[in-house]
């Protein structure tokens, strides 16, 4: 055996080792898991994707190994009314104590954009999967529209949805006077421009996620163009440090996407985003869904994965080149 191959031998078992203790994993994370989203508390990674007529919690202190984590159906559609069907897109917040699921939902009557809306879920419990969630209904935005996401700031609570204006999707935030509870001054802030917003014969602009910057930015990644096209892809709005949120001249976007596909890695269409922190705080990961081949659509073949990004020099993030199926990463750190 030559000296490359002992090498090679050496670098399999000790990554077959490394596999062996949790150090390593592959993605995806699941086979199926269309908009995924992570979130972190007391120790635990929480986690929950699309499932069309529920809202289900993983529950686990290895994200790396969610295929075995804890895992509990919290919610079901109703058999008629305004959430019954096409249940989207959900998202678990822990906010002032208390946990608030927002998720997107139709009426099997009308499932169609114009009867599409964001719902919210509370629970007080400390663990999500244990209590009991109460519905805090619809929310008042002023327009039929997905994908809402939460953040706070300067000690204000945002909410940032993808409404349907017209023929496009664009994307609009409000202050919230409560996690249930929509400020009448909902604002556009961005609106697709770009060919790359303009893929699969629809303009969107969806999945709206928040990002604080290196340099005192507040930062919304979002998914650009059709969930079906192969080019569906992240985009980036950024706000410079104490400018005004709800005015849509704060918000600058990226000429190009941030995150695309890698037809070189056999990665397509990723997207839907969400951003989480390794369980001790050293690390920063994205979680998305992406197909592993080209022409797969936006069914339940989207798979859920992660990887770890870093910063550029002006404080904004890197997130590099979406990672082939397959390949072995290190798995978020916990000490």
């Amino acid at each position: 055996m030559n000296s490359t191959a002992i090498i090679s031998a050496c670098a399999a078992a000790f990554l077959s080792a490394s596999v062996a203790l949790g150090e390593t994993f592959t993605n995806p994370l699941l086979d199926s898991g269309p908009d995924p989203w992570i979130t972190t508390d007391g120790g635990y990674y929480y986690y929950t994707n699309t499932l069309g007529d529920r809202l289900e919690l993983w529950k686990t202190d290895d994200i790396a190994n969610l295929r075995n984590a804890e895992t509990k159906v919290v919610w079901r559609a109703p058999d008629s009314g305004p959430n019954s069907t096409s249940v989207w897109a959900p998202e678990l917040h822990r906010i002032d104590g208390k946990w608030f699921l927002y998720y997107t939902a139709a009426d099997k009557a009308h499932d169609d954009d114009a009867h599409r809306h964001i719902f919210v879920l509370e629970n007080d419990a400390t663990d999500p999967l244990a209590g009991a969630w109460v519905d805090r209904g619809m929310l008042a935005t002023d327009h039929t529209g997905i994908d809402a996401t939460v953040f706070s700031d300067q000690g204000k609570l945002y909410l940032v949805y993808s409404a349907y204006v017209g023929p496009d999707s664009d994307l609009i935030i409000a202050e919230m006077a409560n996690p249930w509870t929509v400020s009448a001054r909902q604002v556009d802030i961005a609106a697709p421009t770009f060919d790359w917003e303009k893929r699969g014969k629809r303009q969107i602009l969806e999945g709206p996620e928040f990002l604080n910057g290196k340099m005192g930015q507040r930062m919304l990644t979002y998914s650009a163009s059709a969930c079906w096209s192969d080019d569906y892809s992240l985009g980036l709005l950024t706000a410079p440090a104490g400018a005004d949120l709800l005015d849509p001249k704060s918000w600058t976007k990226s000429p190009q996407p941030v995150f695309k596909k890698s037809p070189a890695n056999s990665v397509y269409a990723p997207g839907h985003n969400g951003f989480f922190q390794s369980l001790d705080g050293r690390q920063d990961w994205i979680v998305y869904h992406a197909n592993s081949g080209p022409g797969q659509g936006c069914g339940r073949g989207r798979s859920p994965r992660i990887q770890q990004f870093g910063w550029k020099p002006d404080g904004t993030p890197d997130f590099g080149e979406p990672v082939r199926a397959g390949v072995p990463l290190a798995a978020p750190s916990n000490r």
